[in-house]
């Protein structure tokens, strides 16, 4: 890597890298959301203490499997946890001891300073949908993904303004070998946009090669000493930890790299049917994963990760922006807060097919229950479609837009002097109306957050310009944000050496696609 990075200063030439940024357009990114408003507390203090006692004693006494992995039971063991076979069960108290060293907040750093975000406290960072094999757009149908798609999704993201990371495997490119895709995929973050992003988990050698393109990016030293990644590390719920998923928390745990230590449950498939006890389980899974994380180093960086739906007990099929996942939610975000972790959680989850009113429902529950929850890290945000099973184009716009929504409401209410008006009510009067008076022309522009998508003309106008539903004017938007796209600029130098690792990265094993 030292060979790298020398090869990387001296191609950059410092000059060509200046020139591009003096060239580049900037698009336009909110500052992460900084919360003014209360989060939504559902339980009270009696019940997060027997929630908590009771994860404790499913630690202690049921315990959790670590699977395939000796050395993880070997550093249990050493850590005082009782290990019999591949289960461990760890005494109380350990876990949150252990949990303890992890901090409260943490800086995840993008090649564009400007861009870095804080994941904890009173933040929320918004990034896209991750996952879909398939990805849905008006004029193609449903599909498998593929590179071309997934790059598309990171210039989109890029040029959203309401979004404040790039994401992870926006989509999964099914056209290009399981093993070599995730290079294809950092080039994509790295290169396309310079927001923050996350590395790949499906392998922890494909961890390393993240932690290895980043020191390419950053340098070496300053990957070691600062957070450049968040990763998602799924639990197999109901509470087994296997050796791919916990491989990849190794690796970015010891490279000071972040982890999203996040249970995957179906209530009543995964965990109970009822919110106390999936809390329980919830909670004792995140205790043992992120207590984990320390053994590898402490003071690594995680996130309390709570990823929930329902299941329709007819179909089973699971469901969105339902009661109970909302209150499982709420939960999770207290139970967090009492251990001191950023947390993650929400989305822009829907079952439906398509963009349609079940998606528009069940998402915007889903994104304000993630902001009344104390949410510091919302994964999927936009894009969700049919389950997770499919990336959205036009949804993708449609919830972006949404976004500055959530913006707009953490504000809080402003109660100062010039928020009270009462010049203006004074000035106006009895019968009078608001649209020409100097309170309403000094802060008509910024008083009210404006969607960049949705159509708010007279029926006449609207008809007169094609009678266009949302679907369509969100298929015009993605149309126009990729038209207007323009790469941010990025060291000559470093580019050639990414370029470079990745070819000789894939030269190095033949393709596999399973």
């Amino acid at each position: 890597m030292a060979e790298a990075e020398t090869r990387r200063r001296s191609r950059g030439g410092g000059g060509a890298a200046r020139r591009a940024e003096r060239t580049a357009v900037s698009v336009e990114t909110a500052k992460y959301i900084q919360r003014n408003i209360p989060n939504f507390e559902i339980l009270t203090e009696e019940a997060l203490e027997i929630i908590e006692i009771n994860a404790e004693t499913v630690l202690a006494e049921i315990g959790v499997n670590f699977v395939n992995n000796p050395a993880a039971l070997d550093r249990w063991r050493d850590a005082g946890a009782e290990v019999t076979g591949e289960r461990v069960r760890i005494p109380r108290g350990l876990a949150r001891k252990l949990c303890s060293t992890a901090p409260s907040t943490f800086t995840q750093h993008a090649r564009n300073p400007n861009r870095a975000v804080e994941i904890g406290g009173r933040n929320l960072v918004l990034a896209p949908v991750y996952g879909p094999p398939f990805v849905h757009d008006a004029m193609g149908g449903r599909r498998y993904a593929t590179m071309a798609d997934f790059e598309k999704f990171v210039k989109l993201g890029y040029m959203s303004k309401w979004l404040h990371h790039s994401g992870g495997t926006v989509c999964e490119p099914t056209d290009i070998p399981v093993n070599k895709r995730h290079l294809d995929m950092l080039m994509a973050h790295m290169t396309l946009s310079d927001k923050p992003f996350m590395g790949s988990v499906t392998e922890p050698s494909r961890a390393q090669d993240s932690v290895d393109m980043c020191e390419i990016l950053f340098g070496k030293d300053f990957v070691q000493e600062n957070t450049v990644m968040t990763s998602l590390i799924n639990i197999n719920s109901p509470m087994t930890f296997d050796d791919v998923m916990m491989g990849a928390l190794e690796v970015y745990a010891k490279n000071n790299q972040a982890c999203i230590v996040s249970p995957f449950i179906v209530g009543g498939a995964m965990a109970p049917v009822s919110v106390a006890g999936t809390l329980t389980q919830v909670l004792a899974e995140v205790m043992a994963g992120i207590a984990y994380s320390q053994l590898i180093r402490p003071g690594a960086p995680v996130i309390f990760g709570a990823f929930v739906t329902s299941i329709d007990m007819n179909s089973g099929a699971p469901t969105f922006g339902t009661p109970e996942a909302s209150q499982i939610t709420y939960g999770a975000g207290q139970l967090a807060r009492r251990m001191g972790l950023p947390y993650r959680s929400a989305g822009s989850f829907t079952g439906s097919k398509l963009p349609d009113a079940q998606a528009a429902y069940e998402t915007a529950n889903s994104l304000n229950m993630g902001l009344l929850s104390g949410v510091n890290f919302m994964l999927h945000a936009c894009g969700w479609l049919e389950g997770g099973l499919v990336a959205s184009f036009e949804k993708f716009v449609m919830d972006a837009d949404q976004l500055g929504a959530l913006h707009k409401m953490a504000q809080g209410v402003t109660v100062d002097e010039e928020a009270q008006a009462m010049g203006a009510i004074a000035e106006v009067g009895p019968g009078g109306h608001y649209l020409g008076c100097a309170h309403t022309q000094a802060h008509f522009k910024g008083a009210f957050w404006r969607s960049d998508l949705f159509d708010f003309k007279p029926y006449e106008t609207w008809s007169e310009e094609g009678a266009r539903d949302t679907m369509a004017l969100a298929t015009d938007r993605v149309q126009r944000l990729i038209d207007t796209y323009q790469q941010p600029a990025l060291d000559p130098g470093i580019h050639e050496a990414l370029t470079e690792y990745v070819t000789k990265k894939k030269a190095s094993m033949p393709d596999a696609f399973m």
